[in-house]
This record gives C-alpha cells, sequence and structure tokens, in this order.
C-alpha cells in the first residue's frame, strides 16, 4: 500500500496519492485567479525590467574588479543561469501545490509551508516555522534594496548638487531631505499604477546605459592591463553583488501572482526567461566593459567614476537616480504587502480607518530605510551582504528544497538525480550564504573603522 501525503494548510485538507503529483486534472489555478488590478504580460514584463535593472548593474564593474575578467564573465553567466532556473522551481512547484490543495494562489511563505508538509517526515515539524522564516527573510531582503537605493539616490544627489553649494553639504543630510519623495513614491498602492512608473524608469536606465557605454568606449585601455582572474578569497564579495543584482525573487513572485494570465509567465518563450536572459547579458556586458574601461580605479558604483563636470555625465547621474528612486517603490511594495497583508490588516480590521495604518506603514518603512542609510552609507558592501544573506536563501536554497519536497518521494528522476542535483544547489547556496555574508561584513566593518565612506 502506497503512503499517502498529506498537504494542510488553513481549514482546507488534501489527500494525495504521490505518483500523480496529487494533482486534480480538472482544476487549473491559473484559470481560478480573481486579482483585483490585475497586471497585463507586458507591465510584468517592464516591472520585471525595473526590478533587475537597479543599482545592482551599476556595482557589476567593481565586482569584475574583484573577480577579473574571465571569472567574472563566465560566473555571472553561471550565477544567471542558477537564478532562471531556481526561479523555475519555485513557479512550478507553487503551481504543483496549489493545484494538490485546489486554491488558485499561494503566497512563498505558504508555498513552502506546504511543501514542507508533504516532503520528508523529517521536515514536517518545520514547516509552521518555515513560513514565518521566509516572510522575515523577504522583508529583511527588499527592505535591504529598498535601503541600498536610497543611499544610491542620496550620494548621486550630493554628487550632483554639491558644486552649487557654498560648502559641501553632509550625505546623512541629503538622505533627510529625500524622506518625503521616497514617502511619497512608496504611497502608490499597487502594482498596476506602478506600471507606468516603471516604464518611465525603465526609457532613463536604458538611455542612462547608452551614455555610460559612450563614456565606456571612447577611451578603452589595453585590455592587457587588466586582470582576467581574481583571488579566491575575495570571490565571496563577487558572489554576493552578483547574486543580489540577478535576484529579485520576492519582486517575481508578486509580478506573477499579479498577473492577469499566469501562463505566460514560464515557459521557454515566458516572462521571465525573456527578461532573465536579457537582463543576464547585459549585466555581464556592463561589468566587463566597465572593469576594462576603469580598471583598478573602478568605484562601488560606475556613476561615479563617470566625469561629473561634464553635461552627460551629469545626465546619467539625473537620470538614473530618478529611475532608482522610481523603483523605491516597487521594491518597497513586497515588505508593505507581507507586513500588511499577512500580519496587520485583520488585526486592524475593526478601526473606522484601517488604511490610514497601512499608510503610517509605509512611512515607517521609509524612516527604517533612512536610519540605516545614515547609519551604514557603505554601497558596495551592503550589496553584497544583502546579496550573500538572503538572495542565497530565498532565491536558491528555498525553491530547491521546494522542489524535493514536491516530488518526494516517487518523482526525483532516475537514481535520484533530482534529490542529488538539488543538494548540490542548496550547497551552493549555503557556501555563498555563509562566504559572503562573511566577506561582506568585514568590508563593512573594516570600512567604518577607517572612516572610508566611498
Amino acid at each position: 500500500m502506497k503512503p499517502t501525503c498529506v498537504v494542510s494548510l488553513g481549514p482546507k485538507r488534501y489527500n494525495s496519492e504521490p505518483e500523480s503529483h496529487d494533482t486534480s486534472p480538472n482544476y487549473d489555478p491559473h484559470e481560478h485567479r480573481n486579482v483585483s488590478r490585475s497586471t497585463t504580460n507586458f507591465e510584468t514584463l517592464i516591472h520585471m525590467l525595473k526590478a533587475f535593472l537597479g543599482t545592482g548593474i551599476l556595482a557589476m564593474p567593481e565586482a569584475f574588479k574583484i573577480a577579473g575578467l574571465a571569472h567574472g564573465f563566465i560566473f555571472t553567466i553561471l550565477i544567471g543561469i542558477i537564478c532562471i532556473y531556481s526561479l523555475h522551481m519555485l513557479i512550478q512547484a507553487q503551481y504543483v501545490l496549489c493545484k494538490r490543495m485546489q486554491v488558485p494562489l499561494l503566497t512563498y511563505s505558504d508555498s513552502i509551508k506546504a511543501a514542507l508538509r508533504s516532503g520528508p517526515s523529517a521536515l514536517h515539524k518545520f514547516a509552521d516555522l518555515s513560513s514565518y522564516v521566509v516572510d522575515v527573510f523577504l522583508i529583511i531582503y527588499q527592505t535591504g534594496m529598498c535601503c541600498v537605493y536610497l543611499i544610491f539616490v542620496s550620494v548621486n544627489v550630493k554628487q550632483l548638487l554639491d558644486e552649487f553649494l557654498p560648502e559641501p553639504m553632509a550625505l546623512e543630510l541629503y538622505t533627510l531631505i529625500l524622506l518625503t519623495p521616497f514617502v511619497l513614491i512608496l504611497s502608490v498602492p499597487n502594482l498596476k499604477w506602478l506600471a507606468p512608473f516603471s516604464f518611465v524608469s525603465n526609457l532613463l536606465t536604458l538611455g542612462s546605459f547608452g551614455i555610460i557605454l559612450y563614456y565606456i568606449f571612447s577611451e578603452l585601455p589595453s585590455i592587457k592591463n587588466r586582470q582576467l582572474v581574481g583571488t579566491l578569497y575575495e570571490l565571496p564579495l563577487f558572489f554576493g553583488t552578483t547574486l543580489f543584482a540577478l535576484e529579485a525573487v520576492g519582486v517575481v513572485i508578486a509580478l506573477e501572482n499579479n498577473m492577469k494570465t499566469p501562463k505566460s509567465f514560464g515557459g521557454y518563450f515566458g516572462v521571465l526567461n525573456f527578461a532573465m536572459f536579457f537582463v543576464t547579458l547585459l549585466y555581464a556586458g556592463i561589468g566587463f566593459l566597465g572593469y576594462w574601461r576603469y580598471g583598478e580605479e573602478t568605484r562601488s558604483s560606475i556613476t561615479l567614476n563617470l566625469e561629473n563636470k561634464n553635461l552627460l555625465a551629469k545626465l546619467v547621474v539625473g537620470f538614473y537616480s530618478v529611475a532608482i528612486f522610481i523603483s523605491y517603490g516597487l521594491q518597497g511594495f513586497v515588505p508593505v504587502d507581507i507586513m500588511w497583508n499577512r500580519y496587520l490588516s485583520k488585526r486592524l480590521s475593526h478601526l473606522k480607518h484601517a488604511w490610514i495604518c497601512e499608510y503610517i506603514l509605509r512611512i515607517a518603512l521609509v524612516i527604517v530605510t533612512v536610519l540605516l542609510g545614515i547609519l551604514i552609507p557603505l554601497l558596495g558592501p551592503f550589496i553584497s551582504l544583502f546579496g550573500a544573506f538572503c538572495s542565497s536563501t530565498l532565491g536558491i536554497v528555498f525553491p530547491a528544497i521546494m522542489d524535493i519536497c514536491v516530488k518526494w518521494p516517487y518523482n526525483l528522476g532516475y537514481k535520484y538525480w533530482i534529490l542529488i542535483k538539488n543538494i548540490f544547489i542548496i550547497v551552493i547556496g549555503i557556501l555563498g550564504l555563509l562566504s559572503g555574508s562573511y566577506k561582506a561584513i568585514a568590508e563593512i566593518v573594516r570600512n567604518l573603522s577607517i572612516g572610508d565612506y566611498s
């Protein structure tokens, strides 16, 4: 007699036969979704590009300075492939779990809870805890992204405006001044209304890239003067920076959940593959060319290498600062959505003006990022830290665990090759988390101790 997997989440309970993946052939979760203000394929693609074309891509030349031209290009492509594959595993696992439970939609945290309950018995006791862990990691990660975006805009606005002032103003003051504009952009209530902002942001971003490439190709030195491979000790920083740049798992899940036609998200020619293929090549190209051009003078953001007295350079800084400012609203949508819809709205629904509490939450999130930006204004190491700590877990380790669980125990492939493959991916993620986090924290401490905030 075959064992029966039991998946339980909330009041529904679903008993399943493992060999058939526990799915009802007549139930398609995508056809039962009823999302208010859902986004079209084009709007989703626009948001996807905006989510990935953030501050991370401007840090890629510095990442290549750490890894070298050859290692940097190869590892960027490999990390991109792992990220794409992991996102597909996550989306597919969520779909299978929705079919098993006959629900149209599951959040990331609910998905991993259901997955662990249907996986190996040793993991069942961690199911409830895993839901909270995922939510906490998503909140930390997306808040960290917002913090990095705030630091980026503050640094670049200071670069633009200081020359017009009698005396340069402290970075902390610029950060405080930006508090109100960031509160306003985070007050846009849903992804549908954010789509036009993301479209404008993408146009500004592509225009900025065009000007950056003009600067790069105007004075390319001999490539012989650039190192091809970096030191093993420094590679964790490269891993953290690149993973931060190529992972946006919280936004990706939110976008897929809010699509009008979610079937178009996955697949060989779906929105996910199209966006990630373009983004991965762009990241590798900008990193390679940026380090080739500026070498050991490459800074934490390539915009800081441009001749800031030149009008074109000022346009790049201005355009990209506006683009990142707009992106803050998209990145901040995720932690607000988790904290409000999963934990606070039901507890505060009895209040007459509960919606005011939601906007207080949005203001509080901006204040937290402002305080972090003032306390730790180190863009490069901060990017590496959040990339290594949260992206490794959310974007690599958890999807692999979920893939094992939803296919347990009869669908793990010939000689358990799927299990072996996923264990290998989990090991990569854990090694990246430990080594990258340690190196980034050490770099932050070192820079703070010597007063270097560049």
